[in-house]
């Protein structure tokens, strides 16, 4: 059976005016990531990665190209309709959490759900599962600043898997961690994301967890001048 494409971008490109001369930060980007694929994207810092994921979350417009979720055409749409898109097919992680210090961190996967309009009990029992799924089952009543960094970005990603999204993006979701409390958040990402046949796109400075997912495209100089399936990516080859 064929898989769904979940997130099609046509052509995209991104240009910002710096000062009298135009910056190039994309240049007619194509990438289409299906049903249940986990793909890592890579590249030197200032490749456009993060400007590539706004654009693909739909927080930042690109200046010309075409953005599909789920078949469904994105472009020039409110943002009304663009905060409903996000809410109801895309689940976000950042490299910093962004948690709530006021609340909990069950209250913090709860209210994103309430928000969606889905019952406290339900919220409640599905904020449960995700934590106790990513080894925070101890930690539920504990405030982020209660929580070590790996604790805290846990939270966050059950946050992000809360409204079950089709499409998860990551920007450097590890990166502010230190490399074993890194490898296991992102090895029980990877293995949650799995489970629940979550699509995503990650983008990572790190290669051998890069490796570890379904495939990986690279960005350099706003294009995207690699498509490899990770198993043929030579070991230790860098772009950093």
């Amino acid at each position: 059976m064929s898989k769904t494409t979940i997130l099609q971008l046509n052509n995209i490109s991104k240009i910002f005016q710096q000062g009298s001369e135009p910056l190039v930060v994309l240049s007619d980007v194509n990438l289409e990531i299906k049903s249940k694929e986990i793909v890592a994207l890579i590249g030197p810092s200032g490749s456009g990665k993060s400007t590539l994921l706004q654009i693909a979350g739909l927080l930042e417009q690109p200046t010309s190209g075409e953005i599909f979720i789920e078949g469904i055409d994105c472009n020039d749409t409110n943002d009304a309709v663009r905060t409903r898109l996000r809410r109801d097919y895309l689940g976000f992680v950042y490299q910093y959490h962004n948690l709530l210090p006021d609340f909990d961190a069950l209250e913090n996967v709860i209210l994103p759900q309430l928000i969606a309009g889905v019952k406290y009990k339900d919220a409640a029992e599905k904020a449960k599962w995700l934590l106790h799924r990513l080894g925070l089952a101890e930690r539920t009543k504990h405030r982020p600043a209660e929580l070590s960094g790996g604790e805290q970005q846990r939270v966050a990603i059950a946050r992000a898997l809360a409204n079950t999204p089709k499409l998860l993006l990551a920007d450097e979701p590890t990166g502010n961690l230190d490399p074993n409390t890194s490898d296991n958040v992102f090895l029980t990402l990877l293995e949650v994301m799995k489970e629940t046949g979550l699509a995503a796109l990650i983008a990572t400075h790190n290669i051998d967890l890069a490796h570890k997912m379904d495939r990986e495209v690279t960005l350099k100089d706003g294009k995207l001048i690699d498509v490899r399936a990770t198993k043929f990516i030579a070991k230790g080859e860098n772009f950093y």
